[in-house]
């Protein structure tokens, strides 16, 4: 705790410091209230000890002043003109108390320390309540009761505050995108830009473009600037998803970003430099794509100034039921229906699942069982055809399986179908060619 001294008088600031000083007191000297107001914020943990007749601004309006800082700063005024009324006042005015000069020590001394007691109290509970709030907003960003999700929480919430580039490492649909914006959002960042870029979902020759931005004319199309992803991330978050796709080529570039905080626009020499956080995510572990050859090692190295492990849904059971619960209200919502009560051999039929698609898979389930799509549909998400054969397998039937039930809700409506399946119409259309799906089998004969 500081004690912040105001007075005009120098050999009284010098004065009091030394006697204070020796008491065990922290002490700064100001001898303008103006440059003793810059210094301060709503959570500085300081104690105000101020002269009243003081030119340009008193000890009255410094308390006015303070007030609108924080009306929790305990503010002691002094004045050697035995002025009552205006020591009643100012404490009708919010100061901690008056004090007539010339000082008695003991008093002083017995005032400040109670004073610095109540504002350390003060600023305790702030940070229990913030700590409350931010346990109880990351626990409704990051669901889950299984240890490894109460860990990541955790992580999260330091990580946040630390304000450094991460690498989240974890499956298909486990759910990185979310700790990467609860990153963002329990950062000081959190008012900025959360910026996301898919790097296996660009092509090479479009990627550089999208990250760093173009000049007019820099290339065959570019008939005018174009900001790029990193400027545009400039005070928040960039988040890169599948990282591990991104060409070496653009690798190259993206280190000096992180080395230098900079970034040139294609087509430009001129440097810009940018101010954000870079939290990158893949489902490989980039230490070994560096050691083959397949992600450059330096960058590797700039961007693991942290790493956040998200486990796979199957390896953390305790969160398959709340998970599901949660998103089949979302979906009750969404869609104006009502929530269904799981029986028991549904219940059962989750916690056997081996969920190859993760989080991703389980929304989607918790969709179908509110939408009512086929209640066969449900039982053999854990029973039939597709619980054998390879992961590859799998995962071809269950995605072709997710298509043809969005698209038959859809009603062969593309449009609805992938707002539904939460897919771009581009990513739809690739999807249907990709398992021969015809949109005109799920329309509703007239």
């Amino acid at each position: 705790m500081q004690i912040i001294m105001i007075d005009d008088d120098r050999e009284i600031i010098e004065a009091l410091t030394e006697m204070l000083e020796l008491e065990g007191f922290h002490v700064k000297g100001f001898l303008s209230p103006e440059k003793a107001l810059l210094s301060l914020n709503e959570n500085s943990p300081v104690v105000i000890l101020s002269d009243v007749k003081m030119p340009r601004m008193d000890g009255l309006s410094l308390l006015a002043k303070l007030q609108q800082i924080d009306t929790d700063i305990p503010v002691l005024l002094m004045s050697g003109h035995g002025d009552i009324p205006m020591a009643i006042q100012a404490m009708n005015e919010g100061a901690y108390d008056f004090l007539e000069k010339p000082l008695q020590p003991e008093k002083l001394l017995s005032q400040l320390q109670r004073a610095a007691d109540k504002r350390r109290l003060v600023m305790e509970n702030r940070n229990l309540k913030q700590n409350i709030q931010q346990q109880s907003g990351v626990e409704a960003f990051i669901m889950g009761e299984s240890a490894a999700i109460k860990s990541i929480r955790q992580k999260v919430l330091a990580l946040a505050q630390a304000n450094v580039d991460t690498i989240i490492y974890g499956d298909t649909g486990s759910g990185k995108d979310v700790v990467a914006r609860a990153l963002h959002q329990f950062s000081q960042r959190h008012e900025k830009r959360f910026i996301a870029i898919n790097c296996g979902g660009i092509s090479e020759s479009l990627i550089e473009s999208e990250l760093f931005g173009h000049e007019a004319g820099s290339f065959t199309g570019a008939t005018k600037r174009h900001i790029g992803k990193i400027e545009a991330a400039d005070g928040g978050t960039l988040f890169l998803d599948e990282i591990e796709t991104m060409p070496l080529a653009v690798q190259i570039k993206l280190l000096r970003v992180l080395q230098d905080r900079v970034v040139e626009r294609v087509g430009s020499t001129k440097p810009i430099s940018v101010r954000l956080t870079v939290i990158a995510a893949s489902k490989d572990d980039l230490a070994q794509l560096g050691q083959g050859g397949r992600f450059r090692k330096d960058l590797f190295y700039r961007l693991n100034v942290a790493s956040i492990t998200i486990p796979p849904l199957k390896d953390r059971q305790e969160d398959v039921l709340p998970l599901f619960q949660h998103y089949a209200r979302k979906a009750s919502l969404q869609f104006s229906r009502p929530q269904p009560a799981l029986s028991s051999a549904e219940v059962a039929h989750l916690l056997q699942h081996d969920w190859p698609g993760n989080v991703r898979e389980l929304k989607n389930a918790a969709d179908r069982f509110v939408l009512g799509i086929g209640e066969t549909e449900f039982t053999s998400m854990v029973t039939g055809e597709d619980s054998s054969g390879s992961y590859d397998e799998r995962m071809e039937f269950y995605e072709r399986q997710v298509l043809e039930e969005g698209l038959t809700a859809a009603q062969g409506q593309l449009h609805e179908a992938a707002e539904l399946l939460n897919l771009t119409r581009k990513t739809l259309y690739r999807k249907l060619k990709k398992h021969q799906l015809d949109k005109q089998q799920f329309k509703t004969p007239e």
